[in-house]
């Protein structure tokens, strides 16, 4: 890539993330099961202070508008106690997620004060926040306690070992298919009540368990996952892209194949998604998805004007310049769409190729002031 094109490409690709309204989990999290926070567990082994406490007061908006309570320190749990000098007061102020009403465990943090969050905890809960496996354990065999708390009875629970999965790398997780498949995926994914996030999660972790092979040799299939998929409407957030990834990783390229074949031009949303799955094929499908495969596969969505954007930044992240004729003939067909524009653009600036060149001159005479705007906004180099 010439000097001084990465800054440009790379800001360029950064747009998509801001268009796909991605998640704001590392790159090694799970890329469909959205935004969540810390797990009980991180919050108790990152704390200072973890205590059970009851609340004295209902929560009331402090000064910077959030909710806080007042609570009386009742024990510190002793796996905590000594981390820092000193001990808690026993009167705390606390801020919480919802009003609190009898016990709660309390998290303060090592600054001098600590500054205090809780939650209401009833028996189960705190039994959950002392046993839960430490941070320090290996990823995989903590997935696989977690596994089992999954649709918990109690909401805070079940919340919680999703918020582990959430967080995990993709190899982790698989590292817990054992784990994950004495779980009723195949119901949970089937259940329209499930709730969205976990109904993606749900479908990527029932895909690794087919690939991987059940215990007791049940032989599993990937049908839960399609017919789930054709059920989930247009419902952007309906957790379609993570049962995408689910087929994907059960059927390789002939599950690629099948998604492919559904995407048509009359189902931009279904594309999208479909984009997503692909990103994440990328990343971690290759041993069984070629790249060229995937590459092509985001061609064809290039085609169409909900996503081209979209696609055709993939398609400069992942090299594909094979596409190079294709992306250029946007330009004149998007005259009024200036994000697609801009992608074209940024396309051609990163190929090396003759062809891109040539397709820059050509577009830099017949539209300099398209190009340079172009450019401009993707803040590209105007030197080729």
């Amino acid at each position: 890539m010439p000097s001084g094109q990465g800054l440009g490409i790379f800001r360029l690709l950064g747009l998509a993330a801001v268009l796909l309204i991605l998640p704001a989990n590392s790159s090694e999290a799970c890329p469909f099961c959205g935004p969540v926070g810390d797990s009980l567990a991180r919050r108790r082994d990152t704390a200072g202070f973890v205590c059970i406490a009851e609340a004295e007061d209902r929560a009331r908006p402090d000064a910077s508008g959030l909710l806080a309570g007042t609570f009386r320190v009742i024990q510190v749990l002793p796996d905590t106690a000594g981390r820092i000098d000193g001990k808690p007061p026993t009167l705390v102020t606390a801020r919480v997620a919802a009003p609190v009403e009898g016990t709660a465990v309390l998290f303060g943090s090592t600054d001098s004060p600590p500054r205090w969050t809780a939650v209401a905890a009833d028996e189960t809960l705190l039994g959950h926040v002392v046993t839960a496996p430490a941070i320090t354990e290996p990823v995989g065999e903590r997935l696989a306690w977690f596994a089992a708390r999954l649709e918990h009875p109690e909401p805070a629970i079940a919340d919680d070992a999703f918020a582990e999965f959430a967080v995990a790398p993709f190899p982790a997780v698989r590292e817990a298919a054992a784990a994950l498949a004495a779980r009723p995926l195949e119901g949970w994914v089937a259940d329209p009540a499930t709730d969205q996030r976990r109904r993606g999660f749900y479908g990527l972790a029932l895909g690794i368990v087919v690939a991987e092979g059940s215990p007791g040799g049940t032989r599993l299939s990937s049908a839960p996952l399609r017919t789930a998929l054709e059920t989930a409407g247009g419902d952007f957030r309906a957790g379609a892209d993570g049962l995408m990834a689910g087929i994907l990783v059960a059927d390789g390229s002939e599950g690629l194949d099948w998604l492919a074949d559904r995407a048509g031009p009359d189902r931009p949303v279904d594309q999208r998604q479909l984009l997503a799955a692909l990103r994440f094929a990328r990343e971690y499908l290759t041993g069984t998805i070629p790249p060229a495969r995937i590459s092509s596969v985001t061609a064809e969505l290039a085609q169409s004007p909900a996503v081209a954007a979209l696609a055709i930044i993939d398609l400069a992240r992942a090299e594909a310049w094979d596409a190079v004729d294709a992306v250029a003939g946007w330009w004149d067909a998007a005259a009024d769409d200036p994000l697609i524009r801009r992608a074209v653009a940024g396309y051609l600036v990163a190929c090396p190729s003759a062809a891109a060149r040539d397709h820059l001159e050509r577009i830099g005479r017949e539209d300099p002031a398209g190009l340079a705007a172009a450019r401009a906004a993707a803040d590209l180099p105007l030197g080729r």
